[in-house]
């Protein structure tokens, strides 16, 4: 197959050398010149990996025309705020028939939607072309090839095993399922908790704290995704516990240690410097705010996040907040009806 990937990052670069390595032919697009440059010249992403060596068939370019020109599988890795600026410049050149994926995770703003609301809504029939990638996996560890699994999601279920084989290999396995919004909020909200919990290891809080943010994190992200017509069931997989704990656990996670500079009490904008690239749990904390208010749904961990966001309270104040909420049951959300097969393929 010949594949395009528009985002020259970490993981688009990540996902980009597994389909070079699988035999794809491959072109990934980036806006710096430089970066490009040196993915063709030293078959290395200097900026975002450095020191990992790309397949010497994987190909970079800076003209998005060449890039996605004839491609049959599209596919964005780019931050959230650049999808809408992205899809606009690519869609002339994609292919009609070309599959549409993307590894985005995050809300277009103002208005709150998936990515793949977003781009369905410019796609010719997007339920037979748009598929989602989430799971654990740092694009630190995939690109050294270290044992990573995956899940592909889209309504389509030929489309989504076209992008499974497309990506899987013997440390790179993609499972598929037919949730394409539990997968697509699982891996964008898991994020705000990453801001939490390394907020909670700033301050030196300790295990419980941190197991207490993702438990109880994760118990927000299914009451948002239940409301916005997500299988429960898809938070314990790979897109919602598992990208979870990947995400709050470690130093390579952007969210996380953009949570422990805050609670050192560096600005959002020092904060943000400091990372030097994407940090999508700020933004997704806004958006899950709005959306749950929307929907009636409670989220006092993403409540209390965007407070210290906003300069409203600091980080020990946001724990003294949590912790001092009235009583409650903890299964609150159980008692939601299940019903496997809205979620599964025809």
């Amino acid at each position: 197959m010949k594949a395009a990937v528009l985002g020259a990052g970490s993981w688009g670069t990540a996902l980009a050398n597994i389909l070079a390595q699988n035999g794809h032919e491959t072109t990934i697009w980036g806006r710096d010149k430089q970066v490009v440059e040196g993915m063709n010249t030293h078959r290395e992403n200097s900026r975002y990996l450095p020191g990992a060596a790309l397949s010497s068939a994987l190909l970079a370019s800076d003209d998005l025309s060449v890039a996605v020109a004839g491609a049959e599988l599209v596919l964005l890795s780019v931050p959230s705020r650049a999808v809408p600026e992205l899809l606009h410049e690519a869609l002339p050149y994609i292919s009609s028939s070309a599959l549409v994926a993307h590894a985005v995770k995050g809300f277009i703003r103002p208005d709150n939607q998936r990515i793949s609301e977003y781009i369905a809504s410019r796609l010719e029939h997007p339920d037979k072309r748009l598929a989602v990638i989430s799971g654990p996996s740092h694009a630190e560890e995939v690109i050294r090839q270290v044992p990573t699994t995956v899940v592909v999601a889209s309504k389509s279920q030929s489309t989504a095993e076209l992008v499974q084989d497309a990506l899987m290999n013997a440390t790179f396995r993609v499972y598929t399922q037919a949730d394409i919004v539990g997968v697509e909020l699982g891996g964008t909200l898991k994020n705000i908790i990453a801001l939490g919990v390394g907020m909670a290891d700033g301050l030196g809080l300790g295990d419980n704290t941190k197991a207490a943010l993702m438990t109880r994190g994760l118990a927000e992200m299914t009451r948002l995704g239940i409301a916005l017509g997500a299988s429960p069931l898809t938070f314990s997989g790979l897109a919602g516990i598992g990208d979870l704990i990947v995400t709050c656990t470690s130093t390579h996670s952007r969210n996380f240690r953009a949570g422990r500079l805050l609670a050192t009490g560096l600005s959002l904008e020092e904060t943000l410097a400091r990372i030097g690239m994407a940090v999508e749990g700020v933004g997704t904390t806004f958006a899950a705010f709005d959306l749950a208010q929307g929907v009636g749904v409670e989220l006092p961990i993403t409540a209390v996040l965007k407070q210290v966001l906003e300069g409203v309270c600091s980080a020990e104040e946001a724990v003294c907040k949590l912790m001092q909420r009235d009583k409650s049951h903890e299964m609150e959300d159980v008692g939601q009806p299940i019903i496997a097969h809205q979620w599964q393929y025809p």
